[in-house]
């Protein structure tokens, strides 16, 4: 991304949220955002994901453009490139683990998405929940869901937007061990937002913001 800002409507006026972002990320490489609430990571990854659109600059994901795309394209793309993880675990309450896992698959017309639904909840150690609904599992359990549903696709770019956020310690250190192993499965490039430089120091480069500017940025691609 060049130049990348992103500006809200609120009833007090435009406010800057994003200020004029580049950063160079290469296919398979880490990334942790880090800084203070508010300082505009998970409105970073928002924009890296497609879901918010960048008033000014350019983002180019996997060689396309995202200024160019539309609402429709940009979904297409997600749901074959992406994968997305937030601190909420956003399953659709009504659906089983294992039919949360194969949605995804089944809207891109995947002939064996149950089966490969029932792979990726068994690597995240959930194969014996499968039929249970989101509100008969722990937050972790829940978590796993997610990270399954994320990595079903097998992606090519996983974001992750506090994952931890809502578990306890022990749960939280097991969903980043199972993030960062999906992330070594696929090969996939990982944007992981945290507040826990300790997390962030377990990707490939940490990159830190400040009122919607980076402010450092530190490891072997910084």
């Amino acid at each position: 991304m060049t130049d990348v800002s992103l500006s809200l409507q609120s009833n007090a006026g435009s406010v800057n949220i994003l200020k004029k972002i580049s950063l160079k990320v290469e296919q398979g490489e880490s990334i942790g955002l880090v800084g203070p609430s508010g300082s505009g990571k998970s409105s970073l990854l928002m924009v890296m994901g497609g879901l918010e659109k960048a008033s000014s600059g350019k983002l180019q994901v996997l060689g396309n453009d995202f200024g160019r795309m539309g609402e429709d394209d940009l979904a297409r793309f997600r749901r074959a490139h992406m994968g997305i993880v937030f601190q909420s675990f956003h399953l659709i309450p009504t659906m089983t683990a294992l039919e949360n896992v194969a949605a995804p698959l089944e809207l891109a017309g995947v002939s064996d998405a149950m089966r490969r639904a029932e792979n990726e909840l068994a690597a995240v150690g959930l194969g014996h929940r499968a039929e249970h609904y989101p509100a008969q599992m722990s937050g972790g359990e829940q978590q796993r869901t997610a990270l399954a549903r994320a990595a079903v696709m097998r992606p090519d770019i996983l974001l992750a937007d506090e994952p931890t956020g809502n578990l306890d310690a022990q749960s939280g250190e097991a969903i980043i061990d199972l993030l960062f192993g999906l992330r070594d499965k696929y090969g996939s490039t990982l944007i992981l937002v945290t507040h826990a430089p300790d997390l962030a120091a377990r990707c490939d480069r940490m990159v830190q913001l400040r009122d919607g500017e980076v402010t450092a940025a530190q490891g072997a691609a910084a």
